[in-house]
């Protein structure tokens, strides 16, 4: 989106492990399951890190994923089953 500020501020990857990784966000450190958000399970490290912050949001472009910074903080306000 055009005018939009993009970057990944102070977002960081603090560790992966086998299960997901860990994403340091000002306000708090979140884990993203590869159980949840498959799409990351078979990713390069370097793709888990070529991730872009827009305060709604985190963008891995290289992996078209997106994920809402609420879903990290309320993961049950956000079920990923589709009906």
């Amino acid at each position: 989106m055009p005018g939009t500020n993009i970057s990944t501020g102070n977002i960081q990857i603090t560790n992966i492990e086998r299960d997901g990784f860990w994403i340091l966000l000002p306000e708090s450190e979140y884990f993203v399951s590869f159980d949840r958000y498959p799409a990351f399970k078979q990713a390069k490290i370097d793709q888990i890190f070529n991730f872009r912050y827009d305060e709604e949001e985190i963008k891995w472009p290289e992996l078209d994923v997106d994920i809402e910074i609420e879903a990290l903080k309320h993961p049950e306000n956000y079920p990923l089953i589709f009906r």
